[in-house]
């Protein structure tokens, strides 16, 4: 259309690729996806909720195709980029959304930083390998990564999962640097809160981080689909985040003591609700 924004994607009769799609946001993105006429690929190493997905979408009036497996390895990624192009055709947007919390505190053992990198950072470096050198000759692409308000700030008790979703958006960050120029835009999803069942599990962090309301996957879906319409790197669903994110590279010391302090709260309320 005549003076559309050149950096807007319109998923309408292109084909999207979204991994962790079986459960919580991912389901969400490629539901909304789907209701937009993108051609979605459905892809989750839980095979039963990629197909529930996919029933979602087709119910719907969309087209989707369920991709079972393992997204975080080069094979993986490797095997989901040839169903997506079998099912239909070249990728126009990759959503790299699988992603996993594993390890409290400095209990957390090297199979947890193992996993919490090969999911929330290898992942998307796999997936990029492949697409990028692909985007640059047809012209462009959208890298689309779920990161977190952790990986602008942090999680408390959650060191692996801080530190990994600090790595998915510098990565994120590098390759918007590197190639936007070139046609490929990157964006990152940096939630706080979302009624997930990574919420469900995060125990005494909840109330943390449903502090500014802990959203729902529609409500991300939604912030995702507005940002689709431009190229702005962040995507800030809890738009108080950017708030903190500049309060923190302005005064980190602040920021750090009060961080602490919210530490020591949960330290009491775990400390309130152990027996005696």
């Amino acid at each position: 259309m005549s003076g559309a924004d050149p950096a807007a994607f319109d998923p309408a009769g292109k084909t999207v690729v979204v991994t962790g799609a079986g459960n919580g946001i991912g389901a969400g993105l490629a539901v909304a996806m789907g209701a937009r006429g993108a051609r979605v690929v459905v892809a989750d190493l839980d095979a039963q909720g990629a197909e529930r997905t996919v029933a979602s979408i087709a119910g719907a009036g969309g087209t989707a195709v369920a991709a079972p497996g393992d997204a975080a390895s080069q094979d993986g990624v490797d095997a989901l980029i040839a169903t997506a192009r079998e099912a239909y055709g070249p990728i126009d947007a990759w959503f790299a959304n699988a992603g996993v919390d594993r390890g409290r505190g400095l209990e957390a053992d090297d199979a947890d930083w193992e996993l919490s990198w090969n999911v929330n950072v290898l992942a998307h470096v796999h997936a990029a390998r492949r697409l990028v050198p692909e985007w640059i000759e047809r012209g462009g692409g959208r890298f689309v990564v779920t990161a977190s308000a952790a990986g602008l700030l942090t999680m408390l008790g959650a060191p692996a999962y801080s530190v990994t979703k600090h790595g998915a958006v510098a990565f994120a960050e590098w390759l918007s640097a590197t190639y936007r120029h070139r046609g490929v835009v990157v964006q990152a999803i940096c939630p706080q809160g979302v009624r997930t069942r990574m919420l469900d599990q995060s125990g005494p962090l909840e109330e943390l981080l449903s502090h500014d309301v802990a959203l729902s996957v529609d409500d991300v879906a939604a912030a995702v689909e507005a940002a689709l319409d431009g190229d702005d790197f962040l995507i800030l669903p809890h738009p108080e985040v950017s708030g903190y994110y500049r309060a923190r590279a302005g005064d980190t010391d602040r920021w750090l003591a009060g961080m602490n302090k919210l530490q020591r709260r949960l330290d009491s309320a775990r400390s309130a609700g152990e027996p005696r």
